[in-house]
Parts: C-alpha cells; sequence; structure tokens
C-alpha cells in the first residue's frame, strides 16, 4: 500500500480544476500546508471573498478526492480568503468553511457594522449555544463548563458538550471517559455520553500525548466539523468549553455560530479580571452579548475548622460586573472536593448533588439559562468564560 504522505495528497489535489478552468488548485497556489495526523489530513484552499460562497463545491470536490485516498481516515478542508499584500480590505466576507451539508458561510475577523452582519445558520436540534470561556488559563475554565453543564441537566434541561480546545482537550479525562466515537452515514459522529451529557471534543480522536501544530484555519474546521457533523439530537443547550484567550477558536465560534451571550469567568486576582476584560472586549466587538460573570475559586474553607480564607481575595469578579454593568452570575468556593472529583472524572455535581458546591453550580446555571431566556425571547446560544 502507498505512504499516506504530503506529496501523496498534493498531487491528488493537482486532479482539481481552479474555479476558472484555466489550471488546477495546487498550481494555482490555492492549497495551504497539508497537514496529517492519525490518517485525517487537513488543508485549506484560499479563495476571493466575494466567491466563497460560489465555491464551496470546490470544496467539497477537494474533501471527496483526499477522503479516496488509501489510508485517508478523515478530511477537514476549509475555504479561506486572505488578502493579498497591499490590497485594499474587502467588505465584510465570508471565512472560515461550514461543512458540506450547511449554509452557514461565516463572518470576517473584523466584526460587520452594526446592522450588517450575515445571518449565522443554528445548529439542527439545538436551542442555546453556550460557550465557557476564560482571558487566561488557570482559573478553572474546563471544571467550570463542565459543572455548569451538569447543573444545566440536574435543572430538567437535555446538555451536550463541545469541548473547543483543540490544543489542550480535557472533557475525556473530568467527564471519565475513554475511547473513540462511531461514525454513522454520511461520516455522521456519534458524540460520546457520560452523566447523561453528551460529549464531543479532539481528545477523542487524538491520542492525549499527540502535539497538535495547527494553523487557524485547521481550528475553525475541526471546530465547525466537531459543531455540525455531530448527530447531537435534540437538545436544549450546548455548553462549549473555550480555549482561554481570544484567538481563532473564540472569534470562530463567536462569528460563524449564532451565540446569545457570553459568561465570563475569573478568578478574584486583579491580573485575572485584565485578561477576563479582553474576553468580554471582545464579545463585545463581535456583538455578542455577556451574559454574566462567575467568580471562582472565590474563597476556600478549611476542611478542619470550617474557617473561610480569601486566598485569592474576594469580591474582585463581583466589583467587575457591576462596574461594566452586567450580571455577577456567583461565586464558587475553591475546595478539595471540587478538584478532587475533576481529576477523578466524577465532577461534583454528578457525584455529590446535595452538597453545598453542586448546589452553588445549580443556582448558577439557573441564572444562566434565565438570561439567555431573556435575552434571545427564546433557548438561544450563549458562551461561558472563566
Amino acid at each position: 500500500m502507498t505512504e499516506l504522505s504530503r506529496d501523496r495528497v498534493v498531487e491528488a489535489l493537482k486532479g482539481i480544476r481552479g474555479p476558472d478552468l484555466d489550471s488546477n488548485i495546487v498550481e494555482l497556489g490555492m492549497v495551504s500546508d497539508v497537514f496529517i495526523s492519525d490518517g485525517k489530513v487537513y488543508f485549506s484552499i484560499n479563495v476571493p471573498a466575494e466567491r466563497a460562497q460560489e465555491l464551496e463545491p470546490l470544496r467539497q470536490a477537494a474533501e471527496r478526492t483526499v477522503k479516496a485516498l488509501p489510508g485517508v481516515k478523515g478530511a477537514v478542508v476549509s475555504l479561506t480568503a486572505e488578502r493579498k499584500q497591499g490590497s485594499a480590505p474587502p467588505p465584510p466576507r465570508p471565512q472560515a468553511t461550514a461543512p458540506a451539508h450547511t449554509h452557514d458561510h461565516g463572518h470576517s475577523h473584523a466584526p460587520a457594522p452594526s446592522g450588517q452582519q450575515r445571518t449565522k445558520a443554528g445548529v439542527p436540534g439545538i436551542e442555546a449555544i453556550v460557550a465557557v470561556a476564560s482571558g487566561k488559563g488557570g482559573v478553572g475554565k474546563s471544571t467550570t463548563a463542565v459543572n455548569l453543564a451538569l447543573g444545566l441537566k440536574a435543572n430538567g434541561l437535555r446538555v451536550g458538550i463541545l469541548d473547543a480546545d483543540v490544543y489542550g482537550p480535557s472533557m475525556p479525562r473530568l467527564l471519565g471517559i475513554t475511547g473513540r466515537p462511531q461514525q454513522i452515514e454520511n461520516r455522521i459522529i456519534v458524540p460520546m455520553e457520560n452523566y447523561g451529557i453528551k460529549v464531543m471534543s479532539m481528545g477523542f480522536l487524538v491520542d492525549e500525548g499527540t502535539a497538535m501544530i495547527w494553523r487557524g484555519p485547521m481550528v475553525q474546521s475541526a471546530l465547525m466539523q466537531m459543531l455540525r457533523e455531530v448527530a447531537w439530537g435534540d437538545l436544549d443547550v450546548l455548553i462549549v468549553d473555550m480555549p482561554p484567550g481570544t484567538g481563532d477558536a473564540q472569534l470562530t465560534m463567536a462569528q460563524q455560530v449564532p451565540l446569545s451571550g457570553a459568561v465570563i469567568v475569573s478568578t478574584p486576582q486583579d491580573l485575572a479580571l485584565i485578561d477576563a476584560r479582553k474576553g468580554l472586549n471582545m464579545f463585545n466587538k463581535v456583538e455578542v452579548p455577556v451574559l454574566g460573570i462567575v467568580e471562582n475559586m472565590s474563597y476556600f474553607i478549611a476542611p478542619d475548622t470550617g474557617n473561610r480564607y480569601d486566598i485569592f481575595g474576594h469580591g474582585g469578579a463581583r466589583a467587575e460586573a457591576e462596574k461594566i454593568g452586567v450580571p455577577f452570575l456567583g461565586e464558587v468556593p475553591l475546595t478539595i472536593s471540587i478538584r478532587e472529583t475533576s481529576d477523578a472524572g466524577t465532577p461534583v455535581v454528578a457525584s455529590e448533588p446535595d452538597g453545598p458546591q453542586a448546589r452553588v453550580y445549580r443556582e448558577i446555571a439557573t441564572r444562566v439559562w434565565d438570561q439567555v431566556k431573556a435575552r434571545s425571547g427564546r433557548a438561544a446560544p450563549a458562551i461561558v468564560f472563566e
């Protein structure tokens, strides 16, 4: 069998004619670097911004061609529209791909002026999409996301989780899930499940020690596939565990998915709050409303004496919420049980449902859901930050 390699992929793509049939997409310089991992091929095709919708069949043809190669387990192909150096900026333009069976054309990294944003295609069967994110790492974002999801489920909602951190996926460990998801007709992926929560993560598709060295278009395409090519079924809410910061993953979700809002998660520390403000400002710029702020690691209760200690200070996130005029969603204490249950794959809301920590998460979940409904008039998508 011929070994799968970048050269084999590029050679196959030479059979795809360019948009005006005057040459192939490789010779026209339209194909990005090709990345191969575990039999899956990732690359993007650069096209004129104004022709992105028209050239979607070209993307589909390239994807079919690569998937037909021996040894290929799957392909993630996106359309990108990069401006040539020195040329005038285009108007708000389509960006990364949506999969072939959707009609989501995406948005440019520069947010469109008010009133000019394109309609973002929702995900069939999902009423609301809630992203959980943080301005910086180390503030307990993923732990917050998983317990928020379980809190929403405990409140009677049908819930799923999308792990959008392709570089450091944590949902398999936090939810105690191992193995790989199955594929059904049309290469649709069946999500993994535990504690009654449907889950999709890059951690199910690559080995835990694999280094993900991806460019922006690859991240965007992977996110859209994990969102739109998964058999989620009917969900009231999909929680999206965002990677920390304000990079490609956050922009992709904000620009290509109809989000009803963002929940910022921070610790009480001044430095963490500064980073949280960056996340908040990003969502404001792309016209995604902020649903509120959660103060994580808010205080510590000593297990032996019951005394309370404000290790990281206290009240900073509440004061920040009041300052910027967004709801304060609650304080999550720093406890040994939250850390231990998270490490063990038995989140505290599931393993200690009647405990005080679980009650805090359920109350936060109630406030988040109330904000979603109040802002949309119906259950619509949302984002949560740490």
